[in-house]
């Protein structure tokens, strides 16, 4: 699909040279800990072409838009009901537009857009607008095909972003998990969206911890499939699952390094838990860790020159920080008496975990110095976080009223959202580095 789809930018050279003043403007703060959601208004689009409008695209693209936007937490989309243009007589164009019209609704930005279909051609145009200057801020072209469509929007929602918070946003990424029936647990997958769930084992046996390559093309895993926990290295572009590592005890795969050519790994083969990391190339385990008290959970920093990880040597498990060849191990969690799985924000600085509250888990997240404890989730049992790559979400499995699901939440703990319910048990997210999708 991404090789039939065409995309042109059609900011015209005199516009570009009247936006240079504000080039590279962010509109919204979302490190900001009071961010406010950010009013956006999406028009019904316009059909621009002779044949008729059978499928209510026009109607289909704005909302559809304007659902990608609100999915972010980041926006405020504007109920249509409130406009006060006449949407299907209007034109796309900054001269054709009277932008009062929109400040008096709250807009500060809007999207217009029209579509023309030729046959089994589709193209759509997309415009983002600052209402208060009343200038276009960018537009982009697609061209394929009707099933397209879905890209185009996923495509324009991440220029939206960019031009507005100065990234593109994660449609482009996907959520590994564990779903659990039973005795049994498999490895899926689902879209930034909750669309798209895909199985991407079928072991019919206790398959668990799922960590992406940093290229998005591999995954390793550990599974119990011939009696053991012994991890497996799964090709995601072409389904080959193969062996890595079987030595008789525990073998769980725990992260990648950033440059994608060792793994970390718990390893218990030595008659205690311990860590290690494996060469990729020669197959090589190295012992990192030498310690009488349990050793796991291991993460790189972003950099690869630390690895943050959990230990009970002080009496409870609790994290802690190391260079990466083993010297320097210092704690960085006093808060509690049970403080797991941590994880590493992609851009550095923090370090998301779960820890117990009265007697149940919570997400919290921690600076890397040990600084500025925050404690992210409070209602029902939260645990397994993970950074999107752009470290503005993360994604966890939760357990609420009996109820298993999935969910995600900015990095701040606001707009909880559930990404997915319905299996008997989730564990161990793991999201996704940009696949490239759209």
């Amino acid at each position: 699909m991404r090789n039939r789809l065409r995309v042109v930018s059609f900011v015209l050279v005199v516009l570009l040279v009247s936006l240079l003043p504000v080039y590279g403007k962010v509109y919204i703060d979302i490190d900001s800990p009071t961010i406010q959601k950010f009013p956006i208004a999406v028009a019904d689009f316009n059909n621009l072409g002779q044949t008729p409008d059978g499928e209510n695209l026009s109607t289909w693209f704005a909302d559809r838009l304007g659902n990608a936007l609100q999915l972010t937490g980041f926006f405020n989309v504007i109920q249509r009901k409130t406009f006060f243009e006449d949407q299907g007589k209007s034109g796309i164009t900054a001269e054709t537009i009277k932008f009062s019209d929109w400040t008096v609704i709250g807009a500060e930005s809007l999207v217009k857009g029209g579509f023309q279909l030729n046959g089994s051609d589709l193209t759509v145009e997309f415009r983002l607008f600052d209402v208060v200057q009343g200038r276009l801020l960018t537009g982009k072209r697609y061209t394929g095909r009707p099933g397209d469509r879905e890209e185009m929007v996923l495509r324009f929602a991440g220029e939206v972003l960019l031009q507005l918070t100065g990234e593109k946003g994660v449609f482009d990424t996907k959520v590994a998990f564990v779903g659990k029936e039973g005795n049994l647990s498999e490895i899926y997958t689902v879209n930034f969206d909750g669309s798209g769930l895909k199985r991407l084992t079928n072991f019919r046996s206790l398959t668990l911890l799922p960590r992406w390559s940093p290229d998005g093309r591999e995954m390793t895993f550990t599974s119990y499939r011939d009696g053991n926990p012994d991890v497996y290295l799964l090709d995601l572009t072409g389904g080959k699952v193969r062996k890595l590592l079987d030595f008789s005890g525990l073998n769980l795969a725990s992260c990648w390094s950033p440059q994608g050519r060792k793994i970390l790994l718990t390893l218990s083969k030595g008659g205690n838990h311990e860590i290690y990391t494996m060469d990729l190339n020669h197959g090589t385990a190295t012992r990192v860790t030498s310690n009488y008290a349990i050793n796991v959970s291991p993460v790189w920093s972003p950099d690869g020159k630390k690895i943050a990880y959990v230990s009970d040597r002080g009496g409870s498990p609790q994290i802690y920080i190391m260079d990466a060849d083993g010297s320097n191990q210092r704690r960085l969690t006093y808060q509690g008496n049970y403080n797991t799985s941590p994880a590493w924000a992609p851009k550095g600085g923090r370090i998301a975990f779960e820890g117990m509250v009265n007697g149940t888990f919570q997400i919290f997240v921690i600076d890397e110095d040990g600084g500025n404890l925050r404690q992210l989730t409070s209602s029902g049992r939260n645990e397994s976080p993970s950074w999107s790559p752009d470290a503005r979400y993360l994604v966890y499995t939760s357990r609420l009223s009996g109820r298993h699901r999935l969910c995600v939440m900015n990095a701040n703990g606001s707009n909880v959202r559930i990404l997915h319910e319905g299996m008997g048990e989730y564990m161990n997210a793991s999201w996704s580095p940009h696949l490239n999708l759209y």
